[in-house]
């Protein structure tokens, strides 16, 4: 890695390729880190039957929209092959197999550990993604079960879970996606429910959820919530009937306060009511082959399937910066300048109007917000 950047930018899935175009587009040269060896790398390791649920109107990239002939809600596949063009097209070059393992500052510039190699600039943007460190609770009796046991993002398709019982543990999207997937194979499946859920219709009276989402963006998440809880219990009908339990926050509060994003219900709804998928509580132990749930009952399985999301934890890579992390390890702001100057998070935190029109818009606010820091702070003028 040679050269002297304006801007690090660490990772080349959509974040990180939508900002290395704004920024270049303002002036600045940058260098883009990717561990793998391709752009786009968590998208290609999703499961087969994967498409988008904000649809493609709402998913295109800064400077470039998604093709007119793909479907409204576009597939894994054709988003891998998306994310190739748009770095073609803007003559994107991110150094591959580049690891970063720290992120430090040293003096005016931040200095990245990167596959043996040290790399300076005066601004940094993480855009590692928030679906690249698999979170797997355990519980009692982990060390008995003899059951497969993986997490939601080594599922590929139903084959290997033919003529088995599965038990997939999480409501969230990958969860009820999965479970569907098995289902329409006729493998016998149930989810795994701990706790109250929110559930919302992929499209609503015509329109993607998302276009509803985007109209009420402006207004307080209670009031949205409020406004919309009637209509889509008409649209989706009673899911207490069905064995779940409706969460006292709304779809809108649940992600703004809880970073959870409700189910989109893609046909998930319809098999657990006909009885293709069954709906068991939470999960007290596991046995060696099979769940004891919190309310006694007792099950076997022959594979577990994880779809308890991920938990990045992002102080691992910046070790040495205080006051803009959560306690978790997740960036308090993104999209915008942080406490320590010159460094910006995008796509990194969830959003209500879909994550990749939510990326366009950061990638947009960085460009320009780095540009001005650059400008003003390092004494020359961007390009």
């Amino acid at each position: 890695m040679t050269g002297n950047p304006d801007a690090i930018i660490v990772g080349a899935g959509p974040a990180g390729l939508a900002c290395a175009m704004t920024m270049r587009a303002a002036g600045l040269n940058v260098t883009v880190l990717e561990k793998a060896e391709t752009v786009g790398s968590v998208w290609r390791r999703h499961y087969d039957r994967l498409h988008l649920h904000t649809d493609r109107n709402h998913s295109g990239l800064p400077g470039m929209a998604m093709p007119p002939i793909y479907p409204t809600y576009p597939s894994r596949e054709q988003v891998v092959e998306y994310l190739e063009s748009y770095t073609e097209r803007f003559n994107i070059k991110p150094v591959f197999n580049a690891t970063v393992r720290s992120i430090r500052r040293d003096g005016t510039q931040w200095r990245a550990d990167a596959a043996q190699d040290l790399i300076s600039a005066p601004v940094v943007v993480v855009a590692t993604g928030i679906a690249d460190t698999p979170y797997r609770p355990s519980w009692p009796g982990s060390e008995l079960h003899r059951g497969r046991v993986i997490h939601s993002n080594e599922y590929r398709n139903p084959t290997p879970y033919v003529g088995k019982r599965v038990l997939i543990v999480g409501f969230g999207n990958s969860g009820g996606e999965i479970a569907l997937d098995l289902a329409n194979a006729k493998v016998d499946v149930g989810l795994a429910v701990r706790g109250p859920v929110q559930i919302l219709p992929r499209d609503l009276l015509g329109f993607p959820i998302l276009a509803w989402a985007i109209l009420y963006r402006r207004l307080p998440a209670r009031l949205v919530d409020l406004i919309n809880a009637p209509i889509l219990r008409l649209a989706l009908g009673s899911i207490e009937e069905l064995g779940l339990r409706r969460a006292s926050k709304g779809p809108r509060q649940m992600v703004e306060e809880d970073g959870r994003v409700p189910l989109i219900d893609i046909g998930t709804l319809d098999k657990i009511r006909d009885g293709s998928i069954k709906i068991y509580g939470g999960i007290d132990r596991l046995t060696s082959d099979g769940v004891v749930f919190a309310e006694g009952r007792s099950e076997k399985f022959d594979a577990i399937i994880l779809a308890t999301g991920f938990r990045p934890d992002l102080r691992q890579l910046l070790p040495d910066v205080e006051g803009i992390f959560d306690k978790h390890g997740m960036p308090l702001l993104t999209g915008r300048a942080t406490n320590a100057p010159g460094l910006y998070f995008c796509g990194q935190i969830t959003s209500p109007t879909g994550q990749l029109r939510e990326i366009g818009l950061e990638a947009q606010c960085i460009a320009d917000s780095a540009r001005g820091y650059i400008a003003a702070h390092h004494g020359f003028s961007v390009r």
